[in-house]
């Protein structure tokens, strides 16, 4: 069995540790406090870095763990925006976190390509710090410039929610991501602003329209750091055959999500999803963006994962699944890791 070592592209980890009250990141060193994702697993599962997410729950957000609740399909009504001033307050508890984090060796906030090869390199974990929905960032961006100054490199300007730049796409099923309006003029200018910076601009939680805008107003590739495919799992959350065209046209790339729900054709939020279904998606993403357009995107501790796919640990199972469908040494390697970091190299660097 040929062990892969693997960018993942996009996490939840930050937001989880605050939540529990942890400001040092001793949760995530010691294990066993987080759902899917720790040091120990990471090194048990071959995960050497990925995008380390910033994200505002609601104020009245659960304090319990419900990730692994199962149930019928996801159909939530639309989600109401945060207030900017608590949004501003927890995405800067997390910055602060992931900068507590470096304390240890074994954590590395990297700024490029180079930096997360070296990470690796030396046995640490490369986190690539992503704002998954900008909501604490203010229409003048100051608060941008200053997350910009502590390593953050990729952003995605809403979450499934309204906020002053856009409005994401609810969590439904059998729907169109077609939802509602676009981007903001505020909207336009962060991803200026983003663009200016040489920021990735991520598009997992933009409703159609709002892709669309991105499409018009930033001229760098289009990035999905964690989606599927629409064809088959028709969730909001999943990109159709069209916005895959346009990511097709350029040369972007989209990172798989795992979480059940986004990937079974029945929708249902079940574990028992099995890898075949994964493979079912990345051929599909293949066909439609080429070897060098698919990587991984887990959402690890931000969704329900299927039973063989519980936690960072089991991750060769997802490559052994790979080798099973007729994936050579070669296009895994690009999956897991290169194809990342080529783009990564290619936008930010």
């Amino acid at each position: 069995m040929t062990q892969h070592r693997i960018f993942d592209g996009h996490n939840d980890v930050l937001s989880s540790l605050t939540r529990r009250g942890d400001t040092t990141g001793e949760g995530f060193f010691e294990g066993g406090v987080l759902w899917h994702l720790d040091l120990p697993r990471a090194r048990t599962g071959g995960l050497a870095g990925g995008f380390f997410a910033i994200w505002c729950p609601a104020p009245d957000a659960p304090t319990e763990d419900i990730l692994g609740e199962e149930g019928p399909v996801m159909h939530e009504p639309p989600i109401d925006a945060v207030p900017e001033g608590f949004a501003r307050d927890r995405i800067f508890r997390q910055a602060d976190l992931a900068e507590a984090m470096t304390r240890e060796d074994s954590f590395r906030l990297c700024t490029s390509a180079a930096e997360i090869e070296a990470a690796a390199e030396d046995g640490a974990i490369a986190a690539l710090l992503h704002l998954e929905g900008a909501e604490g960032i203010g229409p003048d961006l100051t608060e941008l410039d200053d997350l910009y100054e502590r390593g953050l490199r990729s952003l995605g300007p809403v979450w499934s929610r309204p906020n002053i730049f856009g409005h994401g796409v609810p969590f439904q099923f059998d729907k169109s991501p077609d939802t509602g309006p676009g981007l903001t003029d505020a909207g336009q200018r962060l991803v200026r602003r983003c663009a200016e910076k040489r920021m990735i601009v991520d598009l997992a939680h933009m409703n159609e329209a709002g892709f669309w805008d991105v499409a018009k107003s930033y001229d760098g590739p289009l990035i999905s750091t964690h989606s599927g495919v629409h064809a088959h799992c028709p969730a909001t959350r999943n990109l159709t055959a069209k916005q895959l065209d346009a990511i097709a046209e350029r040369d972007g790339l989209v990172g798989l999500n795992y979480h059940c729900a986004f990937l079974r054709r029945d929708g249902r939020l079940k574990s028992d999803t099995d890898l075949e279904t994964l493979i079912w998606h990345l051929d599909a993403l293949l066909n439609a963006l080429g070897e060098d357009g698919v990587a991984l995107g887990s959402d690890f501790d931000g969704a329900l994962m299927p039973r063989q796919l519980s936690a960072a640990d089991d991750l060769p199972n997802l490559t052994q699944a790979m080798e099973r469908a007729g994936f050579g040494v070669d296009l895994i390697d690009k999956i897991c890791w290169s194809n990342w970091i080529a783009m990564i190299d290619r936008v930010i660097d």
